[in-house]
């Protein structure tokens, strides 16, 4: 029994590394090609004649080494010679990348993204620079849009500086252009990580007004807490933008997405939330919030999750100057209650 749990377990580990470095090879630095589609396939096969090795003991040990010779190389290559970049041809909504000075009390964000949509492809590039004040912080506010169901969610956080003033943040995949997303190419270095700083007509907008195959639902939830915390957060936020303005990093499916990096970040503050498995599936991150006191509990989660629920308000404001306050009615509403 013990020798057939060993080899079982030898078996398993070849085959799950065995397919982690052929996928790792295809896909390469960015780009695929033919060459590294053949490498891909030559070294399945090798994984497939050391699989059958196994049960010949004369010629076990031999192929095992030499697997594991090539592995080692491949992810030597990989770690070292795959690496992330800010010069790249990028498609236009994530062609340039924010970045952030402060000064004591004031903070400069520069490339605040802002296009005018008349669908989801066809904008009008636009951007600006504002200073906010950081001791008008109020409060942050997480959107949560659902387009596959109700595990998996992309998460935005928006700073609310007071005098109607809000700046979303989305993390996301940086992708070139004609790339799509794909979660699996997420694993293998293929996206450069970024932090969208937008206004909220744009990144949130985007979503509830112009986001068709598939249409996504976008939730609004008011988080509690001191405030400063949200300033806390908003200067990591700040640090990060930067940091990856002058030295790019991978994107991560896993370990360094929309939700994640949220998390990561949000550790600055005392008290931060432990991590949670509803944090890897991130379309329960607004109920571990609510079950941690960190939204409104007056109401039951359900209630709270049907008036957090922004489509039809974000559709009605469209392109309204006061489009924020008009999504936030809702909310607002309940607050007075």
């Amino acid at each position: 029994m013990l020798k057939f749990i060993k080899v079982s377990l030898l078996v398993l580990t070849l085959i799950g590394i065995t397919a982690w470095a052929v996928l790792a090879i295809y896909f390469g630095d960015s780009h695929s090609s033919i060459v590294q589609a053949c490498v891909a396939v030559v070294f399945g096969l090798f994984g497939l004649v050391t699989l059958a090795s196994l049960g010949f003991a004369r010629w076990r040990r031999r192929a095992l080494v030499a697997y594991s010779i090539l592995f080692f190389l491949i992810l030597i290559w990989w770690l070292f010679a795959v690496s992330p970049s800010n010069e790249r041809q990028w498609q236009s909504d994530v062609s340039k990348l924010p970045y952030a000075t402060v000064e004591g009390d004031t903070v400069t964000v520069h490339d605040i993204r802002n296009f005018d949509y008349r669908s989801e492809f066809d904008f009008s590039p636009a951007y600006y620079t504002k200073t906010f004040d950081l001791n008008k912080i109020e409060g942050v506010d997480l959107f949560a849009v659902y387009w596959m169901g109700l595990a998996i969610a992309h998460t935005i956080m928006s700073f609310n500086f007071g005098e109607k003033e809000y700046l979303a943040i989305s993390i996301e995949a940086r992708k070139e252009l004609n790339e799509g997303y794909s979660t699996i190419k997420g694993f293998f270095r293929q996206y450069e990580l970024m932090y969208i700083v937008a206004d909220e007509r744009d990144v949130i907008r985007l979503r509830t007004n112009y986001r068709k195959n598939p249409t996504e639902d976008v939730y609004l939830y008011r988080l509690q807490g001191p405030k400063e915390n949200a300033r806390r957060l908003f200067l990591e936020y700040l640090r990060k933008i930067n940091e990856l303005h002058d030295k790019p990093a991978f994107y991560n499916s896993l370990l360094d997405n929309c939700t994640t990096a949220i998390w990561f970040n949000t550790r600055v503050n005392p008290g931060h939330l432990p991590f949670s498995w509803k944090i890897l599936l991130s379309g329960y991150v607004p109920e571990y919030l609510y079950e941690s006191q960190r939204l409104d509990t007056r109401i039951p989660f359900l209630d709270l999750q049907r008036q957090a629920h922004i489509n039809p308000a974000a559709q009605a404001a469209d392109q309204s100057p006061d489009f924020s306050q008009r999504i936030r009615a809702a909310y607002d509403k309940l607050q007075i209650q």
